[in-house]
């Protein structure tokens, strides 16, 4: 799935929540100024993520059928290599007058743009791989200098090519989104995290294999190779069913908040684990369902298929994760997958016999609010349609409850209401800070909620708490890019510019495509003096964004650059 909901930010929102972080909304006036693509970069990843089919190829000597079938899902076609699934044409987006293309040269599949009455051009983008399916749509992913980032513009299945949710209103072109790995961890297999201290950075191949293979729901299959099989490999269907249902949670459940759990991370999941054990789902006490993308385990757990049989039932009680049916096939596939329930004759003869598709009337296509352009299929498993919800207003229901979720603490809460508002929520604002606030003497080893809480401090003018905090933070972890961007700026804002450059410039250096962070360090240096230094940060911003009006002009009016 391409298109993320609320609950998981899409790049270009997680950028300007953290810019926005960073900012405390006094020190970086442009924080929200839109910045052009970067150029090529002459430096790309040589080395490429192997396929499912190379990947899964060890498992097919045994499992020949089930993994020639597997091949064909949406899983394990999750990502791939651009130039496999490339969709080529032009895009002109009105509001900013920028014409996007995605063409294909002897070079590959490529991506760039142009801005409408401009003579300058930009270069164009090496695609590397395509992330999603196609049944919703595709986006592509390209590397510069090891940074991973995405297109801004996707191909929708319902209406072909789009800007991504988030970037319509847009007057200029989009900087450059970089993919972070929780953004790719459902479609690419041995993900890995980013380089300490960096968004998007990766050293070494930010994932080891495109779409999903084998080991990413039976876990490491090591031992069961090399023991012929005598060692067995997790079985999902034989767990018992919370940790069952973990596997298809940890991808196919997103609420209208998830954080994660403290001290842990979902990258360490692994088949055989509880999810609970990881991350926390929340929801709006007032929200449909059905609103809401990526939230088919929840809706099944709300249908009275479900609640009638128990644990007894799971998502592969209708899906056969290894084998997808045609179009041809699905109705009768998915009836006899309900008639396996319903028995009798009067189900399988009587029950509108001329409509053999159940999910035509029971599960039908809805559009989820907080993902558009696509349509998730509705798994409440009504017994009659319903017409489709009303938008929501958030205002009438900021309550936050917990989804799946029976381990949720009251640190998870305070943390769900504060990423609430990193995602636009503002009514969640008092209870997120109210809630770390309560628990601010049993946080001492959390720094993520540590640095919520130095965030929450600073934005209601109490400096003093934030730096504390933010100081803290770094003592346990001294690469915590939110830490130290804000404790930079706290000490700009204070007046020790040379504190802030020595605390800012190596992240800058770790993050040049950050244009917020390129901006502050300029005007800090610039301000002390340092000119060669100003002239060095705006270059190596520019190298990235070299669309941004804002690093431009400052370069421009060197020396005297102070005044901007």
């Amino acid at each position: 799935m391409p298109f993320r909901s609320k609950a998981r930010l899409t790049s270009f929102e997680l950028r300007q929540a953290f810019l926005l972080i960073a900012a405390l909304t006094w020190f970086w006036p442009g924080a929200f100024q839109h910045d052009a693509l970067g150029q090529a970069s002459t430096n790309q990843q040589s080395a490429r993520a192997t396929s499912v089919r190379e990947a899964d190829a060890v498992c097919a000597h045994c499992h020949e059928v089930i993994t020639n079938n597997y091949l064909s899902t949406p899983m394990a076609n999750a990502s791939g290599s651009a130039s496999d699934r490339f969709k080529s044409g032009d895009f002109f987006h009105q509001p900013s007058g920028v014409t996007y293309s995605f063409s294909m040269t002897a070079d590959g599949p490529t991506f760039t743009y142009r801005e409408k009455g401009s003579s300058k051009t930009y270069p164009s983008r090496n695609l590397q791989y395509f992330l999603g399916s196609g049944h919703l749509g595709i986006t592509y992913l390209y590397s510069l200098h090891n940074y991973l980032f995405e297109t801004p513009l996707a191909y929708y299945a319902s209406h072909g090519l789009d800007l991504k949710p988030g970037l319509e209103s847009l007057t200029t072109a989009p900087p450059s989104l970089p993919v972070e790995a929780e953004c790719i961890r459902c479609h690419m297999s041995d993900v890995r995290k980013s380089d300490p201290g960096t968004l998007n950075r990766y050293s070494n191949l930010p994932f080891a294999h495109t779409g999903i293979t084998c080991e990413s729901c039976h876990g490491d299959a090591t031992r069961h190779v090399a023991t012929n099989g005598k060692t067995s490999v997790t079985n999902p269907s034989r767990l018992e069913p919370e940790k069952r249902d973990s596997v298809c949670i940890s991808c196919h459940l997103e609420g209208d908040v998830s954080v994660d759990k403290a001290g842990q991370s979902m990258f360490d999941f692994k088949p055989g684990d509880s999810i609970e054990q990881y991350r926390s789902y929340f929801v709006y006490q007032k929200q449909d369902a059905a609103a809401r993308g990526v939230s088919e385990v929840e809706q099944f757990s709300q249908s009275m298929c479900k609640r009638t049989s128990g644990a007894s039932m799971s998502c592969t009680s209708c899906h056969d994760p290894h084998f997808s049916p045609s179009p041809q096939e699905r109705v009768q596939f998915y009836r006899a997958k309900c008639l396996a329930c319903h028995t009798g004759a009067t189900f399988e003869k009587s029950h509108h016999a001329d409509t053999p598709d159940c999910t035509s009337c029971h599960m039908p296509k809805t559009g989820a609010q907080n993902t558009p352009h696509v349509a998730w299929t509705d798994h409440r498993i009504l017994k009659l349609p319903l017409s489709p919800a009303s938008p929501l207003d958030i205002a009438d229901g900021n309550v936050l409850l917990p989804v799946l979720s029976s381990a949720a603490t009251a640190r998870d809460l305070g943390m769900a209401y504060y990423r609430a508002l990193m995602e636009g929520n503002a009514a969640a604002e008092t209870k997120a800070y109210e809630d770390l606030k309560a628990l601010r003497n049993h946080l001492s080893a959390d720094k993520d909620a540590l640095d919520a809480l130095g965030v929450l401090s600073a934005q209601r003018g109490d400096l003093p708490q934030a730096t504390e905090l933010f100081k803290e933070v770094l003592a346990l972890n001294p690469d915590d890019l939110i830490a130290s961007t804000n404790l930079g700026t706290l000490l700009a804002k204070s007046g020790d510019l040379r504190a802030a450059i020595q605390l800012w410039e190596p992240i800058a250096t770790l993050n040049p495509d950050i244009v917020g962070l390129t901006k502050n360090l300029a005007r800090v240096k610039c301000a002390t003096g340092d000119i060669a230094g100003t002239r060095e940060t705006l270059l190596q911003g520019l190298e990235y964004s070299p669309g941004s009006s804002y690093l431009q002009t400052m370069l421009a009016n060197l020396p005297s650059c102070g005044t901007h």
